[in-house]
């Protein structure tokens, strides 16, 4: 099989601060004007705690300080084939700093949204994300 057609690994960032999750408009690639978490591809040898700090620096800069990095869940992700992701989901506590668009070809801009009042449409699997963080469910199938 070609390396082209096998999934890819995904980490999602469920930033949260008091209420709210930082998100973003996504443009060009799949999911283009969905509001999405921050997050990205997890690289050779890299441990999944590295990855969001990696990912976090690259897309809302390096002034944002966080703590308590934990796993929420997974999800079979096939929403957008044919391309096809393990998306790993990461629950990351906000401590300080604002989030910069670093990325502006990939990002519109950063926003807090309340978890109880989330814009439409959401990217992915994000609804996961909330339902994991609300109920400790940590497997979905889409």
């Amino acid at each position: 099989m070609s390396e082209a057609l096998r999934p890819q690994v995904g980490i999602g960032i469920f930033l949260i601060k008091g209420d709210k999750i930082l998100l973003g408009r996504r443009k060009g690639s799949h999911g283009q004007g969905e509001y999405a978490l921050p997050g990205g591809h997890l690289e050779l040898g890299e441990s999944f705690e590295d990855c969001v700090r990696r990912e976090l620096n690259e897309e809302v800069g390096d002034n944002l300080k966080i703590g308590n990095i934990k796993f929420l869940c997974v999800t079979n992700l096939r929403k957008y084939a044919p391309k096809h992701y393990a998306d790993i989901g990461m629950l990351v506590e906000y401590k300080s700093g604002v989030p910069n668009v670093e990325e502006p070809e990939k990002i519109d801009g950063w926003n807090w949204h309340s978890i109880n009042d989330l814009p439409s449409p959401l990217f992915g699997c994000t609804n996961n994300y909330v339902e994991a963080y609300r109920s400790g469910k940590s497997y979905f199938e889409n």
